[in-house]
């Protein structure tokens, strides 16, 4: 089950990384030279941006009950129509970011999440003796009242908010492509009213521009001058146009959404006539150009069943499987000598290492050796029953206890040796994403034929894909097809 054995060349690092930063930057509009941002902007505030919009639903709910009489104003009431509220807004996605937000545009929906609130109330009211029963007039009227009053309340929220961004544009980096990441920038320029003010284009230098390029913006290609951008112009907004981010780039945005800038996604290839399903709900329009809020992946909740599938089937199987592993440890004792257990350093979730073990089936020359040659599966030295067991992957089964212990989880990116993750990180972005969920004995890519000498791009790619769209049905399809090709092995 093992996938750490394609050979890789060592990725050098880009010269352009190395060098001091040159780039120029647009000054903050009104502010006469570079600023420097010493405010955070992380999580907690984008939370807190959400805290006026909950108060006028809960305030236009609260005024909605006014229509009731005094022996239907009952506590329980008010704290079930919140619930219902809140609960049906944010699951119709009324609490999330739009680029240029409309009250008038989210009244359909704020009128059908009330209506719902009410009459799950009135049912409520019906078929219990607590509360009074309501009548159709009554919760149509109120849910009708409540509509308008949140509508109003949300359209001076919005208006206020466009006021502030009108006096003071927010400044934006513009990432991708440079011809069309130009032509976007220069679009939203010239359309204020967005509130949106382009300072940089993040992407590759191009050789040469000509008069069609757009705006006179810096273009950015280096760590360095990112960092400077988004310090001297207190960046909080970035734009994310054309095709689909390189590796380096999508480490950037995830570098750049942790420290709190709110990233769009902004379609400047659609065709006229087309979209994409579902995204019409909640989709805005900047400058024109159909615009989305992107938020990272964070799989926070998948550690309880997760782990619970770890240690109960983990447990199970060393149970069931200790006379076979017994057995592997007692030919391979007597026919290798001592040292049946082989321990190396790998690096498991958020870059912490870790000893992993394995059946000994190969005795390096030299500890610099055992870290750094990535594969011996072509090891010729090896006894016939070594190979068997590489062939069978029962070399992997003592890693169960690296499960049971919590280094490890059944399903995850492979864990990998220091040395080649540097190697790796620097080669492929990417790379470094797959330390966000525990490593694994068996994977996504693992099931998709990514073992031997594979592709390390495409091995990133699929980790990362399995932890953005984890779930337990996943790990437990994952477990399955990993058992079935046990049952075929073709080697590792």
């Amino acid at each position: 089950m093992s996938a750490e054995r394609t050979v890789a060349p060592a990725a050098q690092p880009r010269a352009a990384d190395q060098a001091i930063a040159t780039a120029s930057v647009i000054p903050p509009r009104g502010g006469g030279g570079l600023r420097r941002t010493s405010s955070k902007r992380g999580p907690s505030a984008r939370r807190s941006s959400v805290l006026p919009l909950l108060t006028v639903d809960c305030a236009a709910a609260l005024l909605g009950t006014v229509l009731l009489t005094g022996a239907q104003r009952h506590p329980l009431l008010v704290v079930l129509l919140l619930a219902g509220v809140t609960g049906l807004n944010a699951r119709a996605a009324l609490y999330r970011p739009l680029a240029v937000p409309s009250a008038l545009d989210e009244l359909p929906s704020l009128a059908w999440q009330a209506l719902l609130s009410w009459c799950a109330v009135g049912l409520l009211a019906a078929s219990t003796s607590v509360l009074s029963p309501l009548s159709l007039a009554t919760l149509c009227t109120a849910a009708a009242l409540q509509s308008v009053l949140s509508c109003a309340g949300r359209g001076a929220l919005y208006w206020w908010a466009r006021r502030a961004v009108l006096r003071q544009p927010r400044p934006a980096l513009v990432v991708g492509p440079c011809s069309v990441a130009r032509r976007v920038a220069d679009a939203v320029l010239r359309h204020p009213q967005a509130g949106v003010r382009p300072v940089g284009i993040v992407g590759e230098a191009p050789a040469g521009r000509t008069e069609s390029d757009g705006a006179e913006l810096p273009v950015l290609s280096t760590i360095e001058e990112l960092r400077r951008a988004v310090i001297q112009n207190a960046v909080r907004t970035v734009l994310v146009v054309g095709p689909t981010p390189g590796p380096e780039q999508i480490g950037w945005l995830r570098t750049l959404s942790g420290s709190g800038c709110d990233v769009w996604a902004i379609d400047a290839t659609q065709p006229p006539g087309y979209d994409a399903p579902g995204r019409q709900a909640r989709s805005a329009r900047l400058a024109g150009f159909p615009c989305r809020p992107l938020v990272p992946v964070r799989r926070s909740h998948f550690s309880v069943s997760k782990r619970a599938l770890d240690l109960v089937t983990s447990g199970a199987l060393l149970l069931l499987i200790s006379p076979v592993l017994l057995t592997c440890a007692a030919v391979l004792r007597a026919t290798e000598g001592p040292g049946v257990i082989f321990r190396q350093e790998r690096i498991g979730r958020g870059g912490r290492p870790f000893t992993l073990l394995k059946f000994r089936t190969h005795r390096p020359a030299d500890p610099h050796e055992a870290a750094t040659r990535w594969t011996v599966a072509g090891e010729q030295r090896m006894s016939r029953f070594c190979q068997f067991l590489r062939r069978t992957s029962l070399d992997e089964f003592p890693q169960l206890w690296n499960v049971l212990r919590g280094d490890m989880s059944l399903v995850g990116p492979r864990p990998e040796r220091p040395y080649f993750v540097g190697q790796f990180s620097k080669a492929h972005p990417g790379y470094a994403e797959r330390h966000r969920m525990p490593t694994g004995i068996t994977g996504l890519a693992q099931i998709q034929g990514l073992r031997g000498d594979t592709s390390i791009e495409d091995r990133c790619r699929f980790d990362n894909a399995y932890i953005d769209s984890w779930s337990f049905w996943q790990d437990l399809c994952i477990l399955l097809r990993t058992a079935a090709s046990l049952v075929r092995p073709t080697g590792s």
